[in-house]
């Protein structure tokens, strides 16, 4: 079976556009079969931005979209902050694809798609760190993602973090607060909840 984690997906293509506004800007991202949630934006990295994109006012600097799927966070941001100097990264060449492609129809150049697992390709170090993590991957992939984050923030910086509070929200937190010594619970809907630690 082939999963969105998987870096060369084996499913069949079927591939669909999805059209969202955020902060009042149109987007359209096309998506396939074998990337994270290919049929809508999810409501997880719709939280996530909305909650970042009001928290954090006017960002800048540099934004890391950790396992950006088919592109949405990275894209979204780029156009809501045009100054920020956004890289994306995923495991799944056939997301990453979708991402450059999709990086081009939404008119947000200057963007850069890496593959990578976790951060292992990705260099130097970060203002701000999304991440939407691959929760079927496992605890230890997700924990991997949260330390090599860690690691990669500038003084000062931000890492943000959505999970289910089904799928393991309480003991994320808790993770993070071994790292940072505070996670904080930005937001909370419909079983979601959005983390972040600051360097």
């Amino acid at each position: 079976m082939s999963h969105y984690f998987d870096e060369n997906p084996l499913s069949e293509h079927k591939p669909r556009t999805i059209n969202t506004r955020v902060n009042g800007i149109d987007f359209s991202f096309e998506t396939d079969s074998g990337v994270f949630s290919q049929t809508q934006l999810d409501f997880g990295s719709r939280l996530l931005l909305d909650t970042v994109i009001e928290a954090e006012g006017k960002a800048g600097g540099r934004l890391l979209d950790l396992g950006c799927g088919y592109g949405a966070v990275g894209i979204v941001l780029k156009r809501v902050w045009p100054a920020l100097n956004v890289v994306m990264c995923d495991i799944n060449n056939r997301a990453l694809k979708l991402a450059r492609h999709n990086a081009k129809v939404n008119h947000t150049q200057y963007i850069n798609v890496l593959q990578s697992d976790g951060l292992s390709q990705v260099e130097g170090s970060f203002d701000l760190i999304l991440t939407n993590p691959p929760i079927r991957a496992g605890k230890a992939t997700v924990y991997q993602f949260f330390e090599e984050s860690w690691d990669a923030l500038n003084e000062g910086g931000r890492l943000y973090v959505v999970i289910q509070k089904k799928q393991g929200a309480p003991s994320a937190q808790k993770k993070l607060q071994e790292l940072a010594g505070e996670c904080e619970i930005c937001a909370r809907s419909s079983g979601y909840w959005i983390l972040r630690v600051i360097k």
